[in-house]
């Protein structure tokens, strides 16, 4: 049974998205406001969350912000505007994901199984090895979970997959089309400056100084590579 809140000021869209994601392995929360969703997340074992960003009182970028100081289930935003800028500023809430009114069922619906199943069921390769350690950075397979120089770190679902994405391929270069295909597995037409977010937000979390990655590369005109730079260390 999957936890999934659904937040949203407007009640005949959270009960749209219920009749949507009627799956008798879904047990679906309800909020309307920001505040109430950030309530339910700390109260309840959710495991995703499709929300909001213009509400009243806490809007879902506040609330996606408070979220992501403890939590690192998918957040999936739903936004009645089409502006690039705004999808830009949901990633950068922590968002995993975005979907734009007015939506298709079968859109939620594929979105929604597709962040569980990569939060939830990442595959086979996690069980034939336990951790991947390159660096100071400590990636545990098993329990999803990565450390820099022995802390724990917080990640979303998406960075913890591009991350291990990464240190599975250590020195290949992927291009931002190839990062997005690995991680959506699906194409888009421009997903540099997706994948640009959540990269810069991964660097946050990993680097010492992230202006000067030691570990997640830019080589111009192809795309992103990983590796450790000692540095005289």
């Amino acid at each position: 049974m999957y936890n999934i809140l659904i937040c949203d000021d407007d009640k005949y869209i959270v009960k749209a998205l219920k009749i949507y994601l009627e799956n008798p392995e879904y047990n679906i929360f309800e909020a309307f406001n920001g505040a109430e969703a950030v309530n339910i997340v700390n109260n309840n074992d959710i495991n995703l969350i499709l929300m909001d960003i213009m509400m009243p009182e806490t809007d879902g970028l506040e609330a996606a912000v408070k979220i992501r100081e403890k939590y690192n289930m998918p957040i999936i935003f739903i936004t009645a505007k089409s502006e690039y800028d705004d999808k830009i500023t949901g990633l950068e809430a922590g968002g995993d994901d975005y979907i734009t009114k007015p939506f298709q069922p079968q859109e939620v619906c594929a979105r929604v199984r597709s962040q569980l199943r990569r939060y939830l069921k990442l595959g086979g390769i996690e069980k034939k090895s336990n951790t991947i350690a390159i660096g100071g950075i400590t990636l545990d397979l098993n329990a999803k979970k990565a450390m820099v120089d022995g802390e724990p770190i917080q990640l979303t679902s998406t960075q913890y997959n591009i991350l291990k994405l990464f240190m599975q391929n250590p020195g290949k270069t992927f291009s931002s089309q190839e990062i997005y295909r690995h991680i959506w597995n699906e194409d888009t037409p421009s997903p540099g400056q997706t994948i640009a977010v959540h990269i810069r937000h991964l660097r946050k979390k990993i680097e010492i100084n992230p202006e000067d990655p030691r570990y997640i590369k830019v080589l111009w005109g192809q795309g992103y590579v990983f590796g450790y730079d000692e540095r005289g260390k």
